[in-house]
């Protein structure tokens, strides 16, 4: 595993949207404070949910050279 991300650090990217998701739940699951109508934790996702393919991208795209 070491071996691989010396060669490939750039898949370190994948695990961002796993701290995401995972590692700041604990964090952020609150309903206060109360954003565009939703709670925190809600907004919290979606923000995830759509950053999610950026991170994808930047390890593929460093995958590619």
């Amino acid at each position: 595993m070491a071996d691989v991300l010396r060669r490939r650090p750039h898949l370190l990217w994948l695990l961002v949207p796993y701290v995401l998701f995972v590692g700041a739940l604990p964090f952020v699951n609150r309903v206060q404070p109360v954003l565009l109508g939703l709670p925190f934790l809600f907004v919290w996702l979606m923000g995830a949910t759509v950053l999610t393919p950026v991170f994808v991208a930047l390890a593929r795209r460093g995958d590619r050279r």
